[in-house]
């Protein structure tokens, strides 16, 4: 049984992904070669690693307890890679963010760059999820640093506080709610809604929300941005729920009015969450640092 850092790197992006031909795209490699490769290592181990459905794959007993091993060597390997590094000058490596969507769109873009900008021997690979999922995923190892709402249970993992906002509705100025100084989520369920696509973490926690109150959100339209999100609100396709910074920005130049929202998880304390700092590389010690001093 011969497993390079290729199969290890390949087989646990296969499982995160929940998906060979998606996994291959994160590893980097063509379907065909990616799946010759996992066919390769369950013929060398001599039993399946993966179960094979319709929805996707998902690992079997022996593919958990690879994918276990993978992360370690894997990261061991990323610890390797960065400390002969340093003998080359400047840090070196990969950091793994997983971010809520506030912090992805509002935050993180600035903080990044100046980061980025100082350590060109630095890549981060960021990824989008809803703060439940980021803490589950941070403390199996999945991820090096990530931001949630403060509103999570965070368990044991080790945190620091990063930045606030909270959302808040925008609708036309024009609109009926335009003159309402609050409101909360369900009064304004019965209402056209224009949204993030389908992949957003905040879309599926309103949605999530909306269904727990009992009426669906009523989604006419669903874009990339918030920005977006706020010229359709001004164009009186709908409703939007977006960040209170992001609010202001685009009321400068659309005519939107943002209205405060009563719920509690409307507001955002933002947090750093990492499983230890001394079990970082040097680089992702470095970014914490680098995000605690920009909060």
């Amino acid at each position: 049984m011969q497993f390079d850092l290729t199969d290890l790197s390949l087989f646990r992006h296969v499982v995160e992904a929940g998906s060979i031909t998606h996994g291959a795209e994160r590893a980097h490699l063509a379907l065909a070669a990616a799946s010759t490769r996992i066919r390769n290592m369950e013929k060398s181990l001599g039993a399946p690693l993966l179960l094979r459905n319709r929805q996707g794959v998902v690992p079997t007993p022996a593919g958990r307890t690879l994918l276990q091993h993978a992360r370690t060597l894997l990261s061991q390997a990323e610890r390797l890679r960065e400390d002969l590094g340093a003998y080359m000058g400047g840090l070196t490596g990969q950091i793994r963010i997983l971010s809520n969507t506030n912090a992805l769109t509002e935050f993180l873009p600035e903080a990044l760059s100046a980061f980025l900008a100082e350590h060109p021997q630095v890549s981060i690979d960021l990824e989008e999820r809803l703060s439940d999922e980021i803490v589950g995923m941070i403390a199996e190892g999945v991820g090096d640093i990530g931001i949630v709402a403060g509103t999570v249970d965070t368990g044991r993992l080790q945190t620091f506080p990063f930045r606030s906002d909270r959302f808040v509705l925008v609708v036309a100025r024009d609109h009926p709610l335009a003159s309402s100084n609050h409101l909360t989520f369900a009064e304004v369920l019965g209402f056209d809604f224009v949204g993030l696509d389908r992949a957003s973490a905040l879309q599926r926690f309103l949605a999530d929300k909306a269904s727990r109150i009992g009426r669906p959100l009523r989604l006419r339209v669903q874009l990339r941005s918030f920005d977006a999100v706020c010229r359709m609100v001004e164009a009186g396709v709908g409703l939007g729920i977006v960040p209170e910074t992001t609010a202001r920005r685009a009321a400068r130049t659309m005519a939107i009015i943002a209205v405060a929202l009563d719920d509690v998880w409307a507001t955002r304390d933002l947090t750093l969450c990492i499983r230890a700092m001394d079990g970082l590389a040097p680089s992702a010690r470095q970014l914490v640092e680098h995000l605690r001093k920009a909060a």
